[in-house]
């Protein structure tokens, strides 16, 4: 089982962006995929989860009507699209795994892909 995140860079603020979360030894599909984000100094925090359902799952105030999330089932990814970001979404995204439905608590997952640098600039 792999998770492989990637399409973080550096983007103005006010941009978008996207970031993959490339799924590997298992269908994403029949699993919950979490998003987690953590920025210097502070601890991992959910974002936003996808179920095994396909229902979407804000934990972060501060990212709705901002952030989405979606699935490619023929590509077996996930993906969290970003827009209007703000410096304060700043941080390494993280996916990862946990059985069909969603939780906003880490240790509830138990696979972790190794996570993209998002920098937002002011």
């Amino acid at each position: 089982v792999q998770l492989q995140a990637s399409g973080g860079g550096l983007v103005h603020t006010g941009g978008s962006l996207r970031v993959s979360c490339a799924a590997s030894g298992f269908t994403v599909d029949y699993y919950a995929i979490g998003w987690f984000h953590q920025a210097p100094g502070k601890e991992r925090e959910a974002v936003l989860c996808i179920s095994s359902s396909a229902i979407s799952t804000y934990y972060a105030d501060s990212v709705k009507g901002r952030f989405t999330v979606s699935r490619d089932n023929t590509k077996n990814t996930v993906y969290l699209q970003m827009n209007s970001l703000k410096p304060e979404d700043t941080a390494s995204y993280y996916c990862a795994r946990r059985p069909r439905e969603c939780s906003g608590y880490s240790r509830w997952y138990n696979y972790w892909g190794q996570g993209t640098l998002v920098t937002v600039s002011s």
